[in-house]
């Protein structure tokens, strides 16, 4: 069942004769119907059903729950105490860059193809991203363990121990630092190994499903990582979006889609809120749309950051994609993304 980023949206199936089909085909080619679409009264109708349609919409839109900055942070805490790790200097060491947006059509990929202008670095482009795998494990480690079980994890027998066999083994678990390299495993073999194959000295990747807390998982299992945030306003996202004329834009495939003004407007909000959540230190430098396209970005400052050679105009000069046809949302959509996403324009900026 696919679900309006929370909430069911599927319609029951239409049984529809070919005959009638047909009538109404030929119905629509007639001159007075084209002159009835083309005037203004036929503008007013399609307005009318759009507003319908995004009221709708709102009305049965809910909220995903994702787990917080603070509930991850301390969960990693708790993990910390059962078990040393054993550190690797090489692979802490290694420093990939996460390019991270508030959802669709902020420009994440013009700023892409950016950084990617130094040919060590290959950043890969929302790798998976309807999978939304990142947030999945985000959730399931901030909520890893009971209390209960995590006193038998502290407590439990050596797995070193000659007498298991005459032990209390029903919980035992190898350490916490296992579980953490386990997890780094599976980005070094799917995102860095791949990378370096082809050659590259750097890596990293863009999504623009994942806020703060994705972020902060990715800070855990690569400590020495750089993080990157694009914003832009809600309502050119979403102007962007929906003249986009993509047929289905997934939060997470298929089960949740973003379809709507109030869909969109819920998901920006949650991931722009996020941010607001980490500390000062978190090592992340925002960039808004407007200014990277209106030379209000020092490059020369966010390179020395990143340990990177840009040569922006060379992404910069080149126009690629570019989906917006109308210069300005409906009354009815600015409305949903005003209420929907006040808070997280606040925390960005965008509202005073």
């Amino acid at each position: 069942m696919k679900m309006n980023l929370f909430e069911s949206q599927s319609l029951p199936a239409k049984i529809v004769d070919p005959g009638a089909a047909a009538e109404t085909h030929r119905y629509k080619q007639t001159r007075l119907w084209v002159r009835a679409r083309e005037s203004g009264l036929g503008e007013w109708v399609r307005s009318s059903r759009r507003c319908r349609r995004e009221l709708w919409a709102w009305v049965k839109c809910s909220q995903v729950a994702m787990p917080t900055v603070e509930q991850l942070t301390e969960s990693i805490a708790a993990l910390g105490t059962v078990g040393a790790e054993t550190v690797n200097e090489s692979r802490e060491n290694e420093a990939p860059i996460f390019l991270l947006s508030t959802g669709w059509r902020a420009g994440s990929t013009l700023l892409q193809r950016v950084l990617v202008t130094d040919p060590r670095l290959l950043l890969w482009g929302e790798p998976l991203g309807e999978m939304t795998l990142v947030s999945r494990i985000a959730e399931m480690v901030s909520h890893f363990i009971s209390p209960r079980n995590l006193g038998l994890w502290k407590d439990q027998e050596d797995p070193s121990s000659p007498t298991l066999a005459t032990s209390w083994v029903a919980n035992l678990y190898p350490s916490s630092g296992d579980f953490r390299s386990a997890l780094r495993s599976l980005f070094d073999q799917w995102l860095a190994e791949p990378a370096r194959q082809r050659g590259y000295a750097r890596w990293g990747f863009k999504e623009v499903r994942f806020g703060a807390t994705e972020a902060c998982l990715l800070h855990w299992l690569y400590p020495n990582a750089k993080f990157v945030l694009i914003s832009r306003h809600p309502y050119d996202c979403y102007r962007s979006l929906a003249d986009s004329g993509w047929e289905e834009v997934y939060y997470r495939y298929p089960d949740m889609t973003v379809d709507s003004a109030a869909a969109f407007a819920k998901c920006w909000n949650q991931i722009a809120v996020s941010w607001n959540q980490l500390p000062a230190e978190f090592p992340c430098f925002h960039i808004k749309y407007d200014d990277l396209i209106g030379g209000g970005i020092d490059f020369r400052n966010l390179e020395c950051w990143l340990g990177l050679e840009i040569k922006e105009s060379v992404a910069l000069k080149a126009s690629v994609g570019g989906t917006a046809k109308r210069s300005r949302l409906s009354w009815y959509e600015r409305w949903i993304i005003a209420h929907e996403a006040e808070s997280g324009m606040r925390c960005l900026g965008y509202l005073q």
